[in-house]
């Protein structure tokens, strides 16, 4: 398995932390010989295992923060149960 090398600046924040003791954070995480980025992703204790996340560079998270600011969030989930729940309901009524 091929080495990853990254070194993490800054930790922003942590958004949850699993039964396992892994926090998923928003850091300022540099791979390889780059600059860093915003990286969202879980890590252990003392950062030396990771799962897969997501980075994404300034604009990308100025962004994000514009699409989180002006989405009604809670709405938004809301419906998007709703469609599956229709989904499911329409795909049982076709398959009998």
């Amino acid at each position: 398995m091929a080495v990853v090398n990254y070194s993490i600046y800054k930790v922003l924040g942590t958004l949850s932390e699993n039964k396992d003791g892994m926090k998923k954070q928003l850091t300022c995480t540099s791979w390889g010989r780059y600059n860093p980025k915003f990286d969202i992703r879980a890590w252990d204790e003392d950062y030396s295992q990771m799962t897969k996340g997501v980075t994404l560079t300034l604009e990308e998270i100025l962004e994000l923060k514009e699409i989180l600011n002006s989405v009604d969030l809670e709405e938004a989930l809301e419906e998007a149960k709703q469609e599956r729940a229709e989904a499911k309901k329409l795909e049982t009524e076709t398959s009998e």
